[in-house]
């Protein structure tokens, strides 16, 4: 059963395609011509030269009852596949009286041209066996241009006052299918493209030319017109592979693949691969340090709304007040920018937005914070590439919301390179500083948070007794070790000296003994056969040998 109803509506679908293609496709005739009512005949009849004037006419005759429906339509007639004109075909239906109305009148008025009149008589038989009823009359010999404007008269014969209708007509567009195909003042050409971003190449095809004629292709920027960039790239009728390569720098939303047929007045068709690529407008923002002027200029038309804007610590940026501006085409600048690391710019077109901060790398940040904690306290200091005055202000931040609660402000002067401290009295635990530049008209408030201190330490500001107290009890404890240390080292270095004079004294007791027994050894050796031993000494000087081996079998 889901497959029968899948294919009903396929088939529903198919059948509202090609009613839709009909509708779009127009009719086709062998040759333009004129027709009437069966039974009434009509004969062209040649206008004159100098029209007479209108006449009046009958008060039973009026517009509405003598015409009572008038349709305009365009028609086409081909000679071959790209050779097709097209024709205006005009078809009246009149309400004939053999007394009053003898035939009928067509004209047509284009801008720049004359007016254009076909008129035709009905025979006196014809419209004698047909008075009183209501006849055709329908002509589509007059040839039109595609989106031509065509004013239509449609008159009596003979030419009554007041009984004339008037209608207006716009010819089809060239942006119809039927016509980009069939008419030469539409044919353009089909163009297809693939694009390598590694290589930055668009690669064209060609389709469906001009036949018998060359081909002109470019990249240009689009705006009112097409802009090129460079020369356009003629394809020969001759070759067989209607390609051609274009390198490119930029995938911009304008640039656009552009071709014409090689003849006068030939239309134009262009296709831009990178059109929903707005992401790459938001490049090119310069910042002039000497001017503090921060500016951007579209690359392409757009429409687009830009400020300056804030980045917080989540990603979000949020703008700056007064500094929305609408672009489309024109520069835009902001003078007087303080160029903070947090300042950005949002642009929003549409529902998209996108954030460009030229500042993020700290290139041109001309002032900064440098906070130190010293003996207990934070020191902070301010210092500036040139010189600036600042608002400082202390506050609180909320840890629900985040917001800084401000509870007094300073304006601070600075100097250009001369650091200026901040004297601000107090222990600052879980404070922080607003900071904002003044002589400028764009800057952000910066918030500088300090260090968290010892949550031992009473989070109060600090007297200058109680800190006096406090470092007594650091140094007096620091002074007893110190001391402590410095006596045990003498008593150290007394015992040592006592030591080594006891040994250098006991050394010498026993070198005076050694030189007496040396200055003995000679006398021994002249008395042979001792005990069967000889005393041998290990020094032949007297007084210089330390010591004596005796040596016995």
């Amino acid at each position: 059963m889901i497959l029968w109803v899948t294919l009903l509506l396929s088939h529903y679908c198919l059948s509202l395609n090609e009613a839709a293609a009909e509708r779009t496709t127009l009719e086709r005739i062998e040759k333009c011509a004129t027709r009437c009512s069966q039974g009434l005949q009509c004969k062209p009849k040649a206008n004159d030269l100098f029209p007479p004037p209108c006449q009046s006419h009958a008060e039973v005759l009026n517009a509405s009852s003598v015409f009572r429906n008038i349709s305009l339509s365009t028609v086409m007639s081909c000679q071959g596949r790209q050779k097709c004109s097209l024709h205006l075909r005009i078809k009246t239906v009149l309400q004939l009286t053999a007394e009053h109305i003898h035939g009928v009148s067509m004209c047509t008025v284009t801008a720049g041209m004359l007016m254009n009149c076909r008129t035709f008589s009905f025979t006196r038989a014809s419209r004698e066996r047909m008075s009183g009823l209501q006849v055709e009359v329908e002509n589509d010999c007059t040839d039109v241009s595609p989106n031509q404007q065509v004013q239509v008269m449609v008159k009596t014969v003979p030419n009554y006052c007041g009984i004339t209708w008037t209608g207006a007509y716009d010819a089809p567009k060239c942006s119809s299918e039927d016509l980009r195909r069939h008419v030469p003042e539409c044919i353009t050409g089909r163009l297809s493209y693939e694009v390598d971003t590694e290589r930055k190449e668009i690669s064209v095809n060609v389709s469906d030319m001009l036949e018998d004629h060359n081909y002109h292709l470019r990249l240009c920027h689009k705006d009112f017109i097409c802009v090129g960039k460079g020369a356009s790239t003629l394809i020969k009728k001759e070759e067989p592979k209607k390609r051609v390569v274009f390198p490119y720098s930029r995938p911009l939303p304008c640039l656009c693949i552009e071709g014409w047929s090689a003849v006068v007045d030939a239309p134009r068709v262009q296709v831009c691969p990178f059109k929903d690529r707005l992401e790459e407008l938001w490049f090119g923002v310069t910042f002039d340090p000497l001017e503090q002027t921060l500016s951007w200029e579209p690359a392409c038309p757009v429409s687009a709304v830009v400020a300056l804007c804030q980045k917080r610590e989540d990603g979000v940026c949020v703008a700056l007040p007064h500094t929305t501006q609408n672009v489309s085409r024109e520069k835009i600048e902001f003078t007087k920018v303080d160029p903070h690391p947090q300042l950005c710019i949002k642009f929003t077109s549409g529902s998209q937005s996108w954030t460009r901060c030229p500042f993020a790398e700290g290139r041109f940040q001309a002032w900064e914070v440098v906070v130190k904690r010293q003996q207990g306290h934070e020191e902070v200091k301010m210092l500036a590439q040139t010189t600036a005055t600042f608002s400082v202000g202390l506050c609180v931040r909320s840890a629900e919301s985040g917001l800084c609660q401000i509870t007094e402000t300073h304006t601070v002067h600075v100097e250009k390179h001369k650091a200026v401290g901040l004297n601000l009295t107090g222990e600052l635990c879980s404070s922080c500083l607003q900071v904002k530049r003044l002589n400028v008209n764009y800057a952000v408030p910066v918030i500088y948070c300090l260090d968290q201190c010892n949550q031992s330490l009473p989070r109060r500001p600090v007297p200058v007794n109680q800190l006096s107290f406090d470092l007594t009890w650091v140094i007096v404890p620091a002074g007893v070790c110190l001391s402590g240390v410095i006596i045990v080292a003498l008593v150290l270095h007394i015992l040592l000296t006592v030591y080594q004079r006891r040994k250098q004294k006991r050394c010498q007791d026993k070198k005076q003994i050694d030189s007496a027994l040396e200055c003995v050894v000679p006398a021994l050796q002249t008395q042979p056969g001792l005990h069967g031993g000889i005393l041998v000494p290990d020094s032949p000087h007297c007084g210089n040998a330390e010591k004596a081996t005796l040596i016995s079998n």
